[in-house]
């Protein structure tokens, strides 16, 4: 009696988890803006692992219909899932600039002295910042980052709305994008041996109350991306307050721009929350690439900050 439990059992627990991995593989493909689809839509490669928790499961028992079905899942799971661990070989002979994306908290957030310590060490050549108000901008010029990053483009706001672009280059056709809840930043830098790079500090509202504006957001930085010059290399940093798992995210890298992340293999590097106990769960904060690769990409402590700033090494392609 005890096996025949023990046997109902593995079997119980072979079909549920290839149904919760056939959940997250559905999440996966969803286009869906309803909240609860969208919010359960980040946790999908975690609900993903179910399709092969089953086939281990059925595999023990050689259950043969329930390997078949688990399979069936697991398959395409790993098939959205293995391009973040393949590294992209970066080509080309053009300079090479260290990005840094800092989410640094409105007031009472970030340490300055900090964020600007990871710009120093880690060489940043660009940094792009979210939750940028007047006194972010005034901490942050006390804590020196004008000497290293002299040339700004910045709308500091209230609360989360404020944005920022530093660069060491000289920067031009600064543009603030109309019609989003926070701001959305554009501008142009002039980087030696590359020549004009477009670089873009993105923010869209998180689809926490309203995932229709979300949605809408993402599409409308989408057509930002898609009508940047095809000529002219582009950076990006945001915390875009989506993850791989978002189809409306995906679709911002249907065309030129590329993740940094998935381009030197580096998986699902998660940035938030930093303020709860355990963890970071989900990865929202992203820099993307076009006519450039990413040779390196990390994520890197700002105590008092509930996000990981993320910083990527790229390489751009070689300007006259």
């Amino acid at each position: 009696m005890t096996a025949k439990w023990l046997r109902l059992g593995a079997d119980g627990l072979g079909w549920a988890a290839t149904a919760t991995g056939a959940v997250g593989l559905a999440l996966h493909f969803s286009t869906s803006s309803a909240r609860p689809l969208v919010l359960a839509a980040s946790g999908a490669s975690y609900l993903m692992v179910g399709a092969l928790i089953g086939l281990v499961v059925f595999g023990a028992r050689r259950h043969v219909i329930g390997v078949l079905a688990a399979a069936a899942v697991a398959a395409p799971a790993i098939w959205t899932q293995a391009p973040l661990h393949v590294a992209t070989t970066a080509s080309g002979t053009g300079p090479d600039i260290t990005v840094m994306h800092a989410n640094i908290l409105f007031d009472g957030g970030a340490d300055p002295d900090v964020v600007v310590a990871r710009v120093r060490e880690r060489d940043v050549d660009l940094l792009t910042v979210n939750e940028l108000t007047s006194a972010g901008v005034e901490g942050l010029t006390r804590a020196g980052l004008d000497d290293m990053l002299p040339h700004r483009y910045l709308v500091p706001g209230q609360l989360a709305s404020g944005t920022g672009i530093w660069s060491r280059f000289p920067l031009s056709d600064t543009v603030e994008h109309d019609g989003f809840m926070f701001h959305q930043l554009s501008a142009v830098a002039d980087v030696p041996g590359a020549g004009q790079v477009a670089v873009h500090a993105f923010h869209p509202v998180p689809p926490v109350f309203d995932t229709q504006d979300w949605a809408a957001e993402l599409s409308r930085l989408q057509d930002i991306l898609d009508r940047s010059p095809a000529d002219v290399p582009a950076v990006v940093g945001g915390d875009f307050n989506a993850t791989q798992g978002h189809s409306q995210f995906r679709a911002l890298l249907s065309g030129r721009f590329a993740d940094a992340a998935e381009q030197v293999g580096a998986g699902t590097v998660r940035t938030y929350p930093t303020d709860k106990s355990g963890p970071p769960l989900v990865a929202i904060d992203h820099v993307l690439v076009a006519d450039a690769t990413a040779t390196s990409f990390e994520s890197v402590e700002l105590p008092g900050a509930d996000h990981l700033a993320v910083v990527a090494r790229i390489r751009l392609s070689p300007r006259a």
